[in-house]
């Protein structure tokens, strides 16, 4: 399962260094999880049983300063589901290039809005991924 989309830079994205500050690709990278669930109605599939999505880690890699101006492709996807957590992959590159501007690996957890426990993946992938989830390898 896969959703990019594109961001453009904004001048205001920028610090005094005339590059994107580390701080902003996590929210880019936010972005694009909506982005991401919402390209197969995965928070409606949450909201209907009183769960909720959580960014448990991100561990992210910064490779090239984007600039002002620049648009930025994010594609997000699903890499696995263990246990209780999931694993998403994400990478910023420039649109045109191609380049590598930054990666995450991102964990997460479904949780149980009535208990606040972290709930198995065996029940909310077919909950909510469905069949699309078919082949997702283990997190």
């Amino acid at each position: 399962m896969k959703d990019t989309i594109e961001i453009q830079v904004r001048p205001y994205h920028v610090d005094l260094f005339r590059h994107v500050n580390n701080a902003r690709y996590l929210e880019f990278l936010e972005e694009a999880r909506w982005s991401f669930w919402e390209s197969f109605s995965g928070f409606s599939a949450l909201a209907d049983r009183g769960w909720t999505f959580m960014v448990v880690r991100i561990e992210i890699n910064y490779r090239l300063g984007a600039e002002a101006f620049q648009v930025l492709s994010v594609r997000t996807e699903l890499e696995g589901l263990g246990e209780r957590s999931g694993r998403l992959r994400q990478v910023i590159t420039l649109k045109g290039t191609g380049d590598v501007v930054a990666d995450a690996e991102v964990v997460f957890v479904v949780v149980n809005g009535a208990t606040g426990k972290a709930l198995p993946m065996s029940e909310v992938g077919p909950a909510v991924f469905g069949d699309r989830a078919a082949g997702i390898g283990r997190a």
